[in-house]
């Protein structure tokens, strides 16, 4: 019972149960005892008691009262109990109902951040529109200047969340042809996002300005690499740039939503990163296709010539297998890290893939190992793609591969069958002729290739 007591002694809302309890019992008791004494009265009243029956009464008083008391007693602390449980019970129901309600609003405040980044994500992934003034503060007046050419500009810059970028500012005095070139890129990797593709962070389309602003690439053009001596990477590096940008063609070609033809894959077009991680760039010549509908019909020449499928100077519809062919011209440099087409070479190795093929048909492709300076270590990778570059540059667009083959045999997860020969159509000619059309049609490419082609190789490297 104490520590009952001290409860009621300490706790006002105790004392206030037991005072209001205390009071019922207590004119319950008198009630009752009021009755007990009007039927005394009456028992007196209708006889004389005696001594004893006097002594009895008093006895019964007495045990009444006791009984009576321990009931009121009883009753109060069954009431205090009440009391303290019911107490209890409100201030855990208020508890659990403030914990739901904090819970609810954390819950919300989460969802409303987690549904802010999402939409703020989206909006990373689409190209923003920017003013004049945008570009203007970006480069800080047009400050540092990384290449030029016949469209134009290429300026170093920075957005203001720090992320450096590269501007290309088109000349304004611009034909219809660069104003398609301009609305390809946007129309095309602005829909994309890759870790092997450039992304594009915005333009600029104002009277007095246009620009494209992409993300800034710190180790320029693979070309830079592949033909100076100066800056050669290990043979290892080279081949994981070679995979990287297959896999970049492959998303263009079999993983967006709507398939995209570049065109234009050469070194010049795929940039580097800090890391030399790879990334195709200008998408200035690409299409977009619907998936079913797999040939193009195409107005001129595209592409770049030394690296253009056949089909490409012809007047036929194409199909993505143009950018396998290009690719596979691409792998050849990789290879040999040369050009494709050097005159100063000896008359036998003047058209690098050709060179190859013969090799390889002889059975002699230890010797293009020795040649390209490729350790033994490296050797079934430099085979495999000896192969995969053949099969890439087939004369029949139907009989190359998928992007999708190449990256698998590049990576040896598919088996590579011998490839056929992939210049059969040129036997027609004898071997001083042939060489002699594949010069001119590469020197058209290295004297004649316009500014824009050679700025572009120069898109995002940083001058030293």
């Amino acid at each position: 019972m104490r520590p009952v007591l001290s409860l009621i002694q300490f706790d006002p809302t105790y004392r206030l149960c037991l005072h209001s309890q205390s009071t019922k019992t207590k004119s319950s008791y008198q009630s009752s005892f009021s009755r007990l004494l009007k039927t005394s009265n009456t028992s007196t009243t209708n006889s004389t008691p005696s001594s004893s029956d006097t002594s009895s009464m008093s006895s019964a008083t007495s045990i009444v009262s006791s009984v009576v008391g321990s009931i009121v007693t009883i009753v109060v602390v069954i009431a205090i109990i009440k009391c303290i449980r019911k107490n209890r019970m409100q201030a855990r129901n208020t508890s659990m109902q403030t914990t739901s309600v904090s819970v609810v609003k954390d819950e919300t405040n989460i969802n409303m951040v987690t549904i802010e980044r999402f939409l703020a994500d989206i909006v990373k992934e689409r190209p923003v529109r920017f003013t004049t003034q945008n570009i203007i503060d970006f480069t800080q007046n047009f400050e540092q200047k990384l290449g030029s050419g016949g469209f134009g500009i290429v300026y170093k810059g920075q957005l203001p969340n720090g992320v450096q970028i590269a501007v290309k500012v088109l000349h304004k005095t611009q034909d219809k042809r660069a104003e398609e070139q301009f609305m390809a890129e946007i129309g095309t990797i602005g829909r994309t996002y890759h870790i092997n593709l450039v992304q594009l962070y915005g333009f600029c389309f104002d009277d007095t300005l246009k620009a494209l602003i992409y993300e800034y690439m710190e180790k320029g053009s693979l070309d830079s690499y592949l033909f100076d001596e100066n800056q050669k990477l290990k043979w290892e590096k080279l081949h994981e740039i070679a995979i990287g940008t297959a896999k970049g063609i492959r998303y263009l070609h079999e993983e967006c939503q709507k398939k995209i033809v570049h065109y234009d894959i050469k070194p010049g077009n795929v940039l580097l990163d800090t890391n030399f991680s790879p990334k195709v760039a200008d998408f200035g010549l690409a299409r977009l296709c619907d998936r079913d509908n797999s040939h193009i019909s195409l107005t001129g020449g595209r592409g770049t010539p030394g690296y253009a499928a056949p089909e490409l100077w012809m007047p036929y519809p194409v199909t993505h297998k143009c950018d396998v062919y290009s690719y596979g011209m691409l792998l050849f440099e990789i290879l040999g890290r040369r050009r494709n087409l050097i005159l100063s070479q000896a008359e036998s190795q003047e058209w690098f893939p050709r060179w190859i093929w013969h090799k390889f048909e002889g059975g002699e492709l230890d010797g293009v190992m020795t040649n390209c300076r490729i350790e033994h270590s490296n050797r079934d990778k430099a085979e495999r793609m000896c192969k995969v570059a053949l099969w890439c540059v087939q004369y029949q667009p139907d009989t190359r591969p998928s992007m999708n083959s190449v990256v698998r045999m590049l990576e040896g997860e598919e088996e590579i069958i011998a490839p056929t020969n992939p210049f059969q159509y040129m036997m027609s000619f004898d071997g001083s002729s042939s060489q002699w059309s594949e010069s001119r049609g590469y020197s058209t490419s290295t004297t004649t290739a316009t500014n824009e082609s050679e700025a572009n190789s120069l898109i995002h490297q940083n001058q030293q």
